[in-house]
């Protein structure tokens, strides 16, 4: 009777040949159904297939020349369950471990050892080759293992095993010298460094690549013998030749550094990497409101310097870049291209031009009777199209009127209804129809839509009034009218020098509020360490509270310094010089953001509503007395519902009202 004890186990482990016919066995090794000879434990039905059970305990893998590969009986990780380098599933049993991090299932370890070293030729003799015209659902989806790229149109062999390898890859040979490394040799082998290709730059974390591991030098294999000539009418009307040598050069299409291989245009005189030959000559980006082209350099003759509109930093004009002539914007291709989700290709120039026309073709509004003064024609009555009836110009500001657009104060001339209490700002008056919102990945257009309650989709705060609305797809993503703007370039008054918008910026604290700006979007100086939250940045200028009978001013630091403590008005707490504040200069006043603006800022004060869970019209209101909510019992020190009817004293938070179904009288346009 032949006996094992094995390091995995702390019985000895009886050799048996024949297959259990009581009930299935399972190899503890593998996981697999033990069809054939094995190694079992009476004690705890602990099994092991004989293969398994004979597995080495440290193997030199073809694939992997670095480290030895020992096996384990269990995870080596403290956290987290290991992958497999081979067939990318869970390795829930034994597998081979290197200190890399580099995994393989115990079978997959065998299959790519004994069949794999073999240049793949003892695996034609295990299955059939299979043609792409056996067209299948699971061919659309599966990849090749070597080289990560899709099976159709390429003849394939599909094993048993769980993967697949196209017969020119089947074929590869595992060692290479190659013109552009001549120092070592090239050994086919795992990816473990995630190392980049020398020829396209591009990462392949999976599959094959062809690697000197002395070098940290990796091509990938389909990259090994590039075409010498490339041509692709739709993006150069030049064909563009191989230049094969271990060159460094700057590319003439993307800016940025290259070695090895170039793609040359001769009559341009232009060096490019060969990825960028077919970068798109149009796109609509996310970042821009119009078409962008790519241009292999752009003419400026007031040599003034260029920041890139995504990342900020300097573009260099003589270099490839996307452009809108219109707008002077520009940016870097590796930026406009980071994402696939940032941006589409436009098939022609003619599409460009129709794009750019969009929201002109659409006015807000008619023009019913101007006036002349001077040089100057001002619309003084118009008929908008959120609105029955006509709005008039005024510069007769009196009271606390809200624009019905943004749902901010009034505070300059605007456009007014004489039939009802209906306000727009002037420039709200003049928001397009149709337009595309920077930095949202729906390419399409948004639809203006009036009289909605919303929650913005990218400041997070509740909106009244105007919003952008995504028609298009099933988002229902609905944007404030100053977000749709905001994402430009942005002057602050808070700031000398210009501040942009970065979707991260970790390690500093915001300006306005103290607070960490970790983990969210921020407009920033790129001079200087200035930052503030994107919600903070939408604090406006002129503001109201119920505790002071003047407007307050939005200021930006703290002019009385012979205190030593400044406290909240509104709070009586202590708050920082150093961060931005409401003051009255009347009444001396000063008090945080926060407790000012409230959670409901862009709520419109004294707009109508009906609710289902009250049978009389309600008015939005912000009382000075704070009366006691009906719902939950609180004071009503922020935002509330309060019935029109005098005999009525309901009252209740909008928070508590917003969890029913709460309907704009006259309206459905709620969310």
């Amino acid at each position: 009777m032949e006996v094992l004890r094995h390091f995995s186990h702390e019985h000895p482990l009886i050799f048996n040949e024949e297959r259990s016919h009581e009930s299935e066995v399972y190899c503890s090794a593998c996981g697999e159904l033990v069809l054939g000879p094995r190694f079992s434990c009476m004690e705890c039905g602990f099994h092991l297939d004989k293969n398994c059970a004979e597995a080495p305990d440290v193997m030199n893998h073809p694939f992997h020349r670095k480290h030895n590969l020992e096996l384990k009986a269990s995870s080596p990780y403290d956290d987290g369950s290991p992958l497999c380098g081979f067939c990318n599933n869970i390795c829930w049993n034994f597998l081979y471990h290197c200190s890399c991090n580099l995994d393989f299932h115990i079978k997959c370890a065998f299959l790519s050892y004994k069949v794999l070293k073999n240049d793949f030729r003892d695996l034609q003799h295990l299955v059939p080759i299979i043609s792409s015209e056996c067209h299948s659902r699971e061919l659309e989806k599966a990849q090749c293992f070597a080289c990560q790229k899709s099976l159709l149109d390429c003849v394939y062999i599909s094993p048993d095993y769980g993967f697949h390898l196209h017969k020119k890859c089947l074929e590869l040979p595992l060692e290479i010298n190659h013109p552009c490394h001549r120092h070592h040799s090239l050994f086919l082998q795992f990816n473990n460094d995630h190392l980049p290709c020398q020829i396209c730059q591009e990462t392949q974390h999976e599959g094959l690549v062809y690697c000197c591991s002395i070098c940290k030098f990796v091509l990938h294999t389909g990259c090994v013998s590039p075409p010498p000539i490339i041509e692709d009418p739709s993006t150069h009307e030049h064909p563009f030749t191989r230049c094969l040598k271990n060159l460094s050069f700057n590319c003439d299409a993307c800016g940025t550094l290259g070695n090895y291989v170039s793609y040359n245009c001769l009559t341009c005189s232009l060096m490019v990497h060969k990825k960028c030959i077919t970068l798109p000559r149009f796109i609509k980006s996310i970042w821009h409101d119009h078409p962008i082209s790519h241009n292999y350099f752009v003419v400026d003759n007031e040599c003034t310097t260029h920041d890139c509109g995504f990342c900020h930093e300097d573009v260099n004009m003589e270099s490839g870049s996307y452009y809108c002539s219109k707008c002077k914007f520009i940016i870097h291709v590796n930026c406009a291209l980071q994402d696939a989700r940032w941006y589409y290709k436009i098939e022609s120039k003619d599409k460009v031009n129709a794009m750019s026309a969009v929201g002109a073709l659409d006015p807000s509004f008619v023009v019913i009777k101007t006036i002349k003064i001077g040089e100057e024609i001002i619309d003084v009555e118009i008929k908008h199209f959120s609105h029955q009836h006509n709005l008039v110009l005024s510069d007769e500001v009196k009271d606390r009127r809200y624009c019905d657009g943004c749902s901010q104060l009034i505070l300059t001339s605007f456009y007014g209804c004489l039939e009802c209490d209906f306000f727009l700002h002037k420039y709200c008056s003049r928001l397009p129809k149709k337009k595309q919102v920077i930095s949202l990945y729906h390419q399409d257009p948004l639809s203006l839509i009036p009289h909605c309650i919303f929650k913005c989709a990218l400041c997070r705060f509740m909106r009244s009034g105007f919003a952008y609305k995504c028609e298009v797809y099933m988002c229902n993503d609905h944007i404030c009218v100053r977000c749709a703007e905001i994402h430009l370039p942005y002057i602050s008054q808070g700031h000398k020098h210009p501040i942009h918008f970065y979707p991260q910026l970790n390690g500093l604290s915001c300006n306005a509020c103290g607070g960490s700006t970790d983990g969210v979007s921020i407009y920033g100086c790129k001079t200087c360490s200035f930052a503030v939250h994107y919600q903070c940045i939408l604090a406006p200028q002129i503001a109201w509270h119920e505790g002071d009978k003047h407007f307050l001013t939005l200021r930006y630091h703290e002019d009385n310094d012979y205190s030593e403590y400044h406290y909240c008005d509104i709070c009586e707490e202590k708050r920082s010089p150093n961060t931005w504040f409401y003051h009255c200069a009347i009444c001396d006043n000063s008090a945080h953001l926060h407790c000012v603006l409230g959670d409901y800022p862009f709520i419109k004060r004294g707009r109508t509503f009906i609710t289902n869970d009250h049978q009389h019209t309600l008015i939005s209101v912000q009382k000075a007395h704070h009366p006691k909510c009906c719902k939950c019992g609180e004071p009503c020190f922020d935002l509330a519902l309060e019935c029109l009817e005098e005999e009525c004293k309901y009252i209740s938070h909008w928070r508590c009202d917003s969890n029913y179904k709460i309907l704009w009288k006259d309206s459905k346009n709620l969310v």
